[in-house]
């Protein structure tokens, strides 16, 4: 039986031989990005590929290979790759002018929007850049608000480039670099776990609790409803500011998941799809908490940044939420439970198993079944036994005419139909059949 090092090395060979145009142009980068990078996760072994276009839900490298587009900018590219309602608000805006210095309509028109869609959480919402940038200022919030410095996160979770509490696997050619807060790092859904660590605090210690009701990047895995509930009974009781991360996952419901499961946190930070696909993020929550920032009144706190309200940010941001209404949103939502659906009873048949295994929910790798798909609605992830494995599937799944993470991290856009998801399913049921062996030995 061929190994799982030598199927990967020829899955390279195979995506070298591919794609030259790509290889030329990371060489070339190599000149003046150090390893041809500027957004690290968009690497992959053996070099990266170059896209050269998008359209609607297909994406084209600089090779000529046209891909099935299933990672939708991690999550941020919801609406595809060329949504002529969005086009039109930026092309409008534009040609009003940009950098301009001062308040704009688009900024109040998207603060209305913003508020109405996920209330009663966001009652007053502010922008920022990114979704980090809004996680970073949510986080500071609450330690201004409540005079505290402890901040409750958990593992696994990513808040942002410098908010990140993902273990690199061993051998990981980076380190992530981190805010210098007073960090509580618990057991994302181990109730037992963080009832201890919140129990071992002293008094009156905690400023907040920054939770994606779904981990995103850490897996597409659901919070637990006993989990979350604690987390919002415990901020209540000691003065502490529930944040629900909902960068990613307030796609998953049109008023949030949040508001979905029926918890409602002190603060949620949004970005990714926000700004229409352009650079954006938000925070928001209580009046009161937010009323620190009402420049009319004295004693507040400071909020600068030049591009918050940038007109291309904030145009697109208006279309964008017009476009994402109820019903595009729910049939978003369902496309991705058909896919997780399908592509479960594939990996089951292909496996031999006789019905659908549970998903996980525990830390403990001895119940995982070999490979599986978590997730809710449009954002899932394909979990396998080791980074080698993810990473030869990718690389077959490319090979099939289908984009996604190297860590098989999902994401679905408006422009994806069933089709697409029958194409996904089938071509992850001939990874299945052509490397059972590797995948139930590892």
């Amino acid at each position: 039986m061929e190994s799982l090092k030598d199927a990967l090395a020829n899955a390279h060979s195979s995506f070298s031989d591919r794609n030259p145009a790509s290889h030329q142009a990371f060489l070339i980068s190599r000149k003046h990005l150090p390893g041809g990078n500027t957004r690290t996760v968009l690497h992959a072994d053996p070099f990266p590929i170059t896209f050269a276009s998008g359209d609607g839900c297909t994406l084209t490298s600089v090779d000529g290979h046209r891909y099935i587009d299933f990672l939708s900018e991690y999550t941020a590219g919801i609406y595809g790759h060329s949504n002529q309602v969005i086009r039109t608000a930026i092309t409008d805006a534009l040609n009003q002018g940009w950098s301009l210095g001062g308040n704009t309509l688009y900024e109040k028109e998207l603060a209305k929007l913003v508020c109405e869609r996920f209330r009663p959480t966001v009652e007053l919402v502010r922008f920022t850049n990114s979704g980090t940038e809004a996680n970073m200022m949510a986080v500071a919030t609450a330690m201004a608000w409540t005079g505290k410095k402890k901040i409750l996160v958990f593992e696994k979770a990513y808040h942002g480039a410098t908010l990140s509490f993902r273990t690199p696997p061993p051998g990981a050619p980076y380190q992530d670099m981190n805010l210098p807060h007073e960090w509580v790092v618990g057991t994302y859904n181990d109730v037992p776990s963080t009832q201890r660590l919140l129990s071992d605090l002293p008094s009156n210690s905690l400023a907040a609790i920054l939770v994606e009701p779904m981990l995103g990047s850490g897996g597409a895995i659901p919070g637990s409803l006993p989990f979350l509930q604690l987390l919002r009974a415990y901020a209540s009781s000691h003065g502490a500011l529930l944040i629900f991360d909902e960068v990613m996952t307030s796609r998953l419901s049109y008023r949030g998941l949040g508001h979905k499961l029926g918890i409602q946190p002190d603060m949620m930070t949004l970005g990714k799809y926000l700004g229409g696909g352009m650079s954006s993020g938000a925070f928001g929550g209580r009046a009161d908490i937010m009323a620190m920032y009402d420049p009319t009144k004295n004693g507040g706190v400071a909020h600068p940044g030049t591009f918050n309200n940038n007109v291309i940010s904030m145009a697109g941001g208006c279309a964008g939420c017009k476009v994402l209404d109820e019903q595009t949103t729910k049939r978003l939502n369902d496309l991705g439970e058909l896919l997780k659906e399908k592509v479960q009873c594939a990996i089951d048949e292909a496996l031999g198993f006789k019905k659908a295994v549970q998903e996980p929910t525990t830390d403990d790798i001895s119940l995982e079944p070999p490979m599986y798909i978590t997730g809710i609605g449009s954002i899932l992830s394909i979990h396998l036994p080791s980074p080698e494995l993810l990473s030869l599937f990718y690389h077959h799944m490319l090979s099939e005419g289908i984009y996604l993470a190297e860590r098989g991290f999902i994401a679905l856009n408006i422009e994806l139909g069933v089709a697409d998801v029958e194409r996904f399913v089938a071509s992850t049921g001939n990874f299945v059949k052509r490397y059972k062996g590797l995948i139930t030995r590892t």
